[in-house]
């Protein structure tokens, strides 16, 4: 059977060269950023004051000199790794015929484009920041919280946001613990390869962690219908910091991050493209 046309140009796409590059580069400007806020946390850990998130790391870049320049590399790199994963979710395969290979073939599709839509988003903010602006990524939380409390059914569908982020956040550490991230990397069965696979797993569980807590401020935000209680990556920091032990554990999450930042620069390296 001859293969459908965007199935076709899809695949032209995704495995071109250049796209398999920029896709790489996206990896590491990924790296960088998640880097960047793990650096940003501990400063949190530590009493100073930062936006320890994707728009923090943003604005830490855009003050430096020829930041700006900086950012449009970043947001060029992301762009390619969203077109790279939504041109992988196109040609996805079933694995067999049968429904529960449709399913299977459906839940990576959804997993490629939403890393997609990720990773576009990040380009944007990038891009939105080179040119000057200034984002706030928790007033933006509680506003976008605020105008979902207001229509019908919203706490209920900002609770759906909430367990779904939480969800997410669980496949993270369980992908960390798992080692899951090995499927889609070329890892090398060495001294070196171990130390990506334990940078790979302490990334990936500080991420999940992070994401838990911000799916229960939105449940908290849905259940209480108080936008204000909603929060994101930096509203997730600072109610680990209110819980005892809170400073260790800021710090403990800002390590991660810095480990999962690194091992997105190993990624770009071996990423199974």
């Amino acid at each position: 059977m001859t293969e459908a046309a965007p199935k076709r140009a899809a695949r032209e796409i995704a495995h071109h060269p250049a796209t398999r590059i920029g896709a790489r580069a996206g990896y590491a400007a990924n790296g960088i950023v998640h880097a960047l806020i793990g650096v940003i946390a501990l400063i949190i850990a530590f009493g100073g004051d930062g936006d320890g998130d994707q728009t923090g790391a943003f604005k830490a870049i855009g003050g430096a000199p020829l930041g700006f320049a900086a950012l449009w590399v970043l947001a060029i790199a992301l762009w390619a790794l969203a077109t790279w994963h939504l041109a992988e979710g196109v040609i996805v395969r079933d694995p067999r015929g049968d429904a529960k290979g449709l399913a299977k073939k459906w839940g990576v599709r959804v997993s490629e484009w939403g890393q997609a839509v990720v990773f576009l988003a990040l380009g944007i903010i990038a891009a939105a920041v080179a040119l000057g602006a200034r984002p706030d990524a928790e007033a933006a939380a509680e506003d976008a919280s605020r105008g979902v409390l207001t229509i019908p059914g919203g706490p209920y569908v900002l609770g759906l946001v909430g367990l779904g982020v939480g969800i997410g956040g669980i496949v993270f550490v369980v992908m960390g613990v798992r080692h899951s991230f090995h499927n889609k990397m070329d890892i090398p069965d060495t001294r070196l390869g171990n130390a990506v696979t334990t940078l790979g797993v302490a990334g990936f569980i500080a991420k999940g962690i992070a994401l838990v807590i911000i799916g229960i401020l939105l449940l908290v935000a849905a259940t209480t219908a108080d936008a204000s209680a909603a929060g994101g990556l930096d509203g997730a920091l600072q109610a680990l910091l209110g819980m005892p032990l809170g400073t260790a554990a800021v710090g403990a999450v800002g390590i991660g991050f810095i480990a999962y930042g690194v091992f997105c620069g190993f990624r770009a390296r071996y990423a199974a493209l």
